[in-house]
């Protein structure tokens, strides 16, 4: 499944200096969820998750490479650390 996702969003949000690092159902409070986990060599803010969120909410309801069989869409990024604002 990983793979089909990346072949579907990696070069679309490739400008976001962003790729997919794992693509996923899970089961939360009794919903399938799909997660699609970004990653970045850079931090990513809040901007770029929304802009990347955007992009993919359409390939995703677009393409028929992958069942629709989850109730939710779950769409975040790796967790880099903790940010030091000074």
């Amino acid at each position: 499944m990983k793979d089909i996702v990346k072949s579907l969003i990696d070069s679309k949000i490739s400008d976001l200096n962003m790729f997919v690092s794992d693509a996923f159902i899970s089961k939360v409070e009794g919903k399938n969820v799909f997660n699609i986990v970004l990653d970045s060599d850079t931090v990513i803010d809040l901007n770029r998750i929304t802009e990347a969120s955007k992009i993919i909410n359409e390939i995703m309801d677009k393409t028929d490479k992958i069942e629709h069989d989850y109730d939710e869409l779950d769409i975040y990024s790796e967790e880099k650390g903790e940010s030091i604002n000074g």
